[in-house]
C-alpha cells in the first residue's frame, strides 16, 4: 500500500494550460516568433520550459533562458490566475490524508508559483509539502524534484501521479512507480509508451487504486 503519494501539479491537480500557454504565446512573440494560436503550444504544459523553448524554436541555450524569463513577465501578472482545480482533486487529497498518507507536490513549476495559486484558491493548507524547480534553475529536472521529495518524506512505498512523459521518466529513475492521469496534456499513448503502470481516468477510480 502507498504511503507517500507525489502529484505533479500542471495538468494533474491544477489545469494551468490557459496561462502557460497564453505566457508562451508571449514570450514567442517578443524574440519574433509568430504564435497566433495559443492552444497550439499544449506540448509546453509540465516539462521544462527552457528545454520547450530551445525544442519548438530551434534556439541555443541561453536564449531559450532568455525566453523564459520573458515568459514569466506575464505568468506572475498575468498567467498565475488562468487557472482552475480538477474536479475531485481537493476532495481527494483530504481523504488521501485522513486516511494517513503522506501528500506531496512534486512539480517542475517554481515553488514559489505553485505555493501562491495554491493559497490563492483556498488551498493553502491541501499538501503536506510542496517541492519545485527554483527560479535559478535548481531542480529543473523532475527527476530532481522527486529525489527531494523523497528525502524529505521517505522513500518507502512511494508513487508519482502525473500527467506528461517525464513525470512518468522522472519516476523510473527515482525508482518509483507512476500512475498517469487521462484529464491532463498527454498526448494519446504518452504515457502508457513511457511506462506508467496505469493510467486512470478520474479521481475516483485513482482513490480506489491508491487505497488497495
Amino acid at each position: 500500500m502507498y504511503k507517500t503519494i507525489m502529484f505533479d501539479f500542471d495538468g494533474t491537480v491544477f489545469d494551468t494550460g490557459e496561462g502557460v500557454m497564453k505566457s508562451v504565446q508571449y514570450a514567442a512573440r517578443s524574440f519574433g516568433f509568430a504564435e497566433p494560436d495559443w492552444t497550439e503550444l499544449r506540448e509546453f504544459v509540465g516539462p521544462p520550459l527552457t528545454e520547450s523553448f530551445a525544442a519548438r524554436y530551434g534556439v541555443d541555450e541561453a536564449t531559450a533562458r532568455a525566453m523564459t524569463e520573458k515568459y514569466r513577465e506575464r505568468y506572475r501578472v498575468q498567467g498565475i490566475d488562468e487557472c482552475s482545480v480538477y474536479p475531485g482533486v481537493e476532495e481527494l487529497v483530504r481523504y488521501l490524508r485522513a486516511h494517513g498518507k503522506t501528500v506531496a507536490v512534486a512539480t517542475g513549476k517554481p515553488t514559489g508559483f505553485a505555493v501562491e495559486i495554491l493559497e490563492r484558491h483556498g488551498l493553502g493548507d491541501l499538501f503536506e509539502l510542496v517541492v519545485g524547480s527554483e527560479f535559478d534553475g535548481t531542480r529543473g529536472q523532475k527527476w530532481e524534484v522527486i529525489t527531494e521529495v523523497l528525502r524529505r518524506c521517505g522513500a518507502g512505498d512511494a508513487v508519482m501521479i502525473g500527467d506528461r512523459d517525464n513525470d512518468v521518466r522522472g519516476a523510473k529513475r527515482c525508482g518509483v512507480p507512476c500512475i498517469g492521469v487521462s484529464w491532463g496534456y498527454a498526448e494519446p499513448g504518452e504515457l502508457e509508451n513511457e511506462g506508467a503502470i496505469l493510467v486512470v481516468d478520474d479521481t475516483e477510480q485513482l482513490k480506489n487504486i491508491l487505497m488497495r
